[in-house]
């Protein structure tokens, strides 16, 4: 029985057989793309989905789970973070043709996607090239750019839920929205897999297109630098980068961070940056497009953990 078979089934191993890596206390700087942040209580790497599966079965219920890719779109801040968390990339890591879709799993970077679907002359992903995640974070928050949004080529996703059994979903189990996700039933479930729905394409049109979109990004984004890409959502009719640099805050620092002076919507990690740098600038970044033009600015980054000065408080 392949993986995708035991997915289907949702076969897990005993917790007797338990494969991959423990730690505890792990930095999470070295997990998350801004290169900054405190640590995590445990941290577990699977071996494949089996064991992922009997490792949440077995997880207490009270314990917080978090996933991470690639931690492309995630801060931790410097008290570090009292929960375990899950990597899936370089272990979630199966794609292939199923049919005319594509199956990815949550661990898969989203730009081999669009590259795989090129190579098999499918269109539609070459969008996700632009995309500097994996499946997971993008499925989690309907990641998109240039036009595209990840749920608008998802057919089906394979996701696993708190009592570690897999499950089948389609967008019919889901409330979709511009950068947003939710389950309509109650508990929790991360994603494992998704099918994409591809239309027949021109796999040398839809390289050239996925040139193209790096090439716009390399000549946009601040990619020389560590950060989580785009800080803020678009408000409706609006871009937020706009909105931060027509507030004098493009190039503007705090401690070892800094607004990107080639994108405002970027905060870049120049080297020593702290969590609480990043954090901060974030929040001068919202409370002065709130005061100059009564927007309200929603991050797109997931700020999670405790500030170092709540955890020595906690810990008396």
């Amino acid at each position: 029985m392949d993986m995708s078979e035991k997915l289907k089934a949702g076969k897990r191993k005993p917790s007797a057989e338990l494969r991959g890596e423990v730690r505890h206390d792990e930095p999470m700087a070295r997990h998350v793309s801004w290169r900054a942040g405190g640590s995590v209580t445990r941290a577990y790497v699977p071996a494949e989905v089996d064991d992922l599966c009997a490792f949440i079965a077995a997880a207490p219920a009270s314990e917080p789970l978090v996933m991470v890719g690639l931690g492309s779109n995630l801060l931790v801040r410097d008290g570090g973070l009292r929960a375990t968390v899950i990597f899936t990339h370089g272990v979630l890591k199966q794609i292939r043709m199923e049919g005319r879709a594509v199956y990815a799993e949550a661990g898969v970077p989203s730009p081999k996607l669009a590259r795989f679907a090129a190579n098999h002359a499918r269109g539609g992903a070459e969008f996700m090239a632009g995309i500097p995640g994996t499946i997971g974070g993008a499925l989690a928050m309907n990641a998109g750019c240039y036009g595209g949004e990840t749920w608008n080529i998802v057919e089906s996703v394979t996701t696993v839920d708190r009592g570690g059994q897999i499950r089948q979903r389609t967008r019919a189990n889901y409330e979709i929205g511009y950068r947003h996700v939710k389950l309509l039933e109650d508990g929790e479930e991360w994603f494992v897999a998704a099918r994409f729905k591809l239309q027949k394409g021109d796999g040398a049109k839809s390289r050239s297109i996925i040139r193209q979109l790096l090439e716009q990004r390399i000549a946009a984004q601040p990619l020389a630098q560590p950060n989580a890409g785009s800080v803020f959502r678009n408000p409706p009719g609006d871009h937020a980068a706009r909105l931060i640099e027509a507030s004098g805050l493009k190039g503007h620092a705090i401690g070892g961070a800094m607004i990107s002076d080639k994108h405002a919507n970027f905060i870049v990690n120049r080297g020593k940056a702290t969590a609480a740098d990043i954090e901060a600038l974030i929040d001068l970044a919202a409370n002065s497009v709130r005061e100059k033009f009564a927007i309200e600015l929603e991050r797109e980054v997931r700020i999670i953990g405790e500030a170092i000065a709540a955890r020595e408080a906690a810990h008396g």
